[in-house]
């Protein structure tokens, strides 16, 4: 899930995949809380799923933890 939610960032932003890992913050790639909850549509509709956001993700790690739990 990772490598997925990665590429689709490094995809948006226009940077290379190498450059977001777990602990990497949407601040640091400058992903305010608009773009976050545009980027959990585009991943509910790439996977299928519903994914509400009940608190707020900082990092693509925690983004990653809070999909996993929903896909599963």
């Amino acid at each position: 899930m990772f490598e997925k939610i990665a590429k689709y960032l490094a995809d948006q932003l226009d940077i290379a995949v190498e450059d977001i890992k777990p602990e990497t913050t949407f601040e640091s790639l400058g992903i305010d809380s608009l773009d976050t909850v545009e980027m959990v549509m585009d991943l509910e509709e790439e996977l299928g799923v519903e994914l509400e956001l009940e608190e707020k993700v900082s990092t693509v790690g925690e983004l990653v933890d809070f999909v996993e739990s929903k896909v599963e």
